[in-house]
């Protein structure tokens, strides 16, 4: 059984190839977070090395900024935070794996020592970076069980699905996303990067971007029913602000096991926001309870190819 837990989402601005100055970032906000109590607390995809940046990179400058996990110094700093602030942190990079590979890896540090990391299962980033294969649901420390799922890996409803059913309590699900070029006729879109820029002096044009169909919208269509559907927590951290040429729209939020939003923020640079989590509230939640209705001689079918799949870089990257 799930204990209560107080849990952070923090969205902010990284930058690329800065991991110094990342970390300080996470340092400042974890001490924020402490002060409120947070037992959990969530920061971006890729935050530490930066993200867009890596669609121009060679695989050689790819890896200078990757690291080994656990053995890396971002992991073992983000372990030594977790300790001394006895909280969990989870924070994403770029890690090469013992079989050479580079990934898309989230690493949450417990302040037993532990870490958990997931692979992204769709990495598009780069064709020099490879995805994942494992699905990420594990014990925590505070009592809870849960899952990780990175940016993309949220929008394929198996995936939130699987987590689920592995016993996810709460879904961790760290992003960069809004203002993309989403390729889609009616999905997100591009921001121009100066209305950001320009955020302390009209910081309304701005908020109207991220609050619109490019950002807190487009999330709305879809975000809640992963909680709702799946009878999970989600903690949504994202980046916010210019990265290369698109900007993110922050939105961080949390919400409860019915798709119901407990804390999110509007703000237009970086932020912070905190929740209690009420582990009664997973009590015959709607989704749970759909859940054990289930039929699985049903979907047989979901699991066989229908001959039309893509990789991920090219399924993000198809112009039709």
């Amino acid at each position: 059984m799930m204990k209560d837990i107080r849990v952070a989402s923090v969205q902010f601005n990284h930058r690329a190839n800065d991991k110094a100055h990342n970390f300080s970032i996470i340092e400042r906000y974890v001490q924020q977070a402490k002060l409120e109590k947070v037992e959990l607390i969530l920061f971006p995809e890729m935050c530490l090395t930066g993200y867009m940046h890596l669609t121009k990179l060679a695989k050689a400058d790819i890896q200078k900024i990757s690291e080994r996990v656990p053995e890396g110094e971002s992991t073992q700093r983000l372990i030594k935070l977790a300790e001394l602030n006895q909280m969990s942190i989870g924070a994403g990079l770029v890690e090469e794996g013992d079989d050479g590979q580079l990934y898309n890896t989230f690493v949450l540090a417990m302040p037993n020592g532990e870490i958990a990391k997931h692979r992204k299962l769709h990495t598009f980033i780069s064709q020099h970076m490879s995805s994942g294969s494992d699905y990420t649901v594990f014990d925590t420390p505070h009592g809870c069980r849960i899952g990780i799922l990175t940016c993309w890996d949220n929008n394929l409803v198996e995936n939130a699905r699987m987590t689920a059913l592995k016993g996810a309590d709460i879904l961790l699900a760290p992003h960069q996303t809004g203002g993309c070029d989403s390729r889609s006729p009616n999905a997100m879109g591009l921001i121009d990067p100066q209305l950001w820029h320009n955020r302390h002096d009209d910081p309304e044009t701005i908020r109207a971007e991220m609050q619109g169909k490019k950002g807190r919208g487009w999330l709305m269509r879809w975000l809640p029913s992963r909680a709702h559907d799946n009878g999970m927590f989600v903690v949504f951290a994202n980046g916010v602000g210019v990265d290369e040429e698109e900007v993110r729209t922050g939105n961080a939020m949390i919400l409860s096991p019915y798709g119901e939003i407990i804390a999110e923020t509007d703000s237009v640079d970086n932020d912070m926001v905190v929740a209690t989590l009420n582990a009664k509230e997973l009590d015959m939640c709607t989704g749970r309870r759909w859940i054990r209705g289930r039929r699985p001689e049903l979907y047989q079918d979901i699991a066989k190819p229908v001959g039309n799949e893509l990789d991920p870089h090219q399924a993000r990257y198809a112009k039709n």
